[in-house]
């Protein structure tokens, strides 16, 4: 059987599907690894790293999607101005990022196809799933890289330093959400020595924080809602649930120095966290980093892949940033990947998806190729 993986060609995207370390595996499940030549050369992985594995270097891709079975692609397909994907994918399996809520053309383009392709983004929150899941594993570099670059943008030292010219206090940290990116936020933040605390609906999170040395700021609602669904994922509050989380959030916010806002609710638009007031209410020089901006952000200042300067305030609205650590970015989803492909092995050996596992039928979003 054969896997192509082919360059990414959307702007900014460093990632690579498949890295050097995984091809020795895929082979000995019974896969030919075809790369696009240079492919991984945005991640740090040369055409020879691939080779020294066993993979096969393509620089046509005519050839390289030529009667392949799989295609692993970080970014969903495109058509560009030199180059449309989508005429060289058929009678294949494609899996990658498609998010076809939000990119319903590309979506629909796809449907058109004689393939299967397989939403990554999709694979369900259960325990055997976790070292297949491709959010957290991207998500959890995401977390990190907010605090790096809020850091480099705060014009202050984070940690506590006592000199003998005075003392520099600590940077005040609040991260909303707490799942794999804001818990990942909460650690790098407080390695770098500031203060942190942490808001999420869920209430289940707050001894996760708190292990981590945060403080949880929690709404008193009077209730026993839990704030997540049976998946595990925040869920919409009720109105009165929003008004007192935005007076408690109000109060809070204007004692911070970074806020770094994660909040998603899966299939729907990213709730509206911070509003003008509060971004108004902060000390000059403080900084936001939304990372919900590429789904209409936790802010309602933030604009998706630019700095927003406002009032001495700067609010982030990241582009990808997992991509700007790719190259562990592209180990880790590779690794997801593979641990995909493992599940449907018979015998060590892949001969086809395992139809009637739900990790399969969950992810599976287009299913119009039948293998023979």
């Amino acid at each position: 059987m054969k896997i192509a993986v082919p360059r990414e060609i959307y702007d900014g995207e460093r990632r690579v599907g498949i890295t050097p370390d995984c091809v020795s595996s895929l082979k000995k499940m019974g896969f030919d690894v075809f790369i696009e030549s240079d492919a991984g050369l945005h991640s740090s992985f040369t055409n020879d790293d691939y080779k020294k594995n066993g993979a096969k270097i393509s620089s046509n891709l005519k050839d390289l999607y030529n009667k392949t079975d799989l295609v692993v692609k970080i970014q969903r397909p495109s058509k560009q101005k030199k180059i449309n994907e989508f005429s060289f994918i058929k009678d294949c399996n494609l899996l990658t990022l498609l998010y076809e809520q939000k990119f319903k053309t590309e979506f629909i383009s796809l449907k058109k196809l004689k393939i299967n392709v397989f939403a990554l983004e999709r694979m369900p929150r259960i325990s055997r799933a976790q070292s297949m899941d491709v959010l957290s594993s991207q998500s959890n570099l995401s977390g990190y890289k907010a605090v790096i670059d809020a850091a480099s943008e705060f014009n202050k030292a984070l940690p506590l330093m006592m000199t003998s010219a005075g003392t520099v206090a600590p940077a005040k940290v609040l991260i909303i959400g707490a799942g794999v990116a804001g818990l990942q936020a909460i650690a790098t933040a407080k390695r770098l020595g500031a203060v942190v605390s942490s808001f999420d609906v869920r209430t289940s999170t707050k001894e996760q924080v708190e292990s981590l040395g945060a403080k949880f700021i929690e709404v008193d609602s009077g209730d026993l809602d839990s704030g997540e669904t049976a998946s595990g994922y925040a869920k919409e509050m009720t109105k009165a649930y929003k008004k007192k989380q935005s007076m408690l959030l109000e109060e809070n916010i204007k004692k911070m120095d970074i806020v770094i806002t994660t909040a998603l609710i899966p299939g729907k638009p990213a709730p509206k966290i911070i509003t003008k007031k509060m971004v108004e209410s902060m000390k000059a020089g403080s900084i936001i980093v939304d990372l919900a901006s590429e789904f209409g952000g936790n802010c309602e200042l933030v604009k998706h892949g630019q700095t927003v300067d406002f009032k001495s305030k700067k609010i982030i609205g990241p582009k990808n940033l997992a991509s700007s650590v790719s190259q562990d970015s592209s180990r880790l989803f590779s690794k997801n990947v593979l641990n995909f492909l493992m599940n449907s092995c018979k015998d060590g050996k892949f001969n086809d998806f395992n139809w009637e596992d739900e990790v399969v039928t969950e992810t599976c979003v287009i299913k119009n190729f039948n293998k023979k």
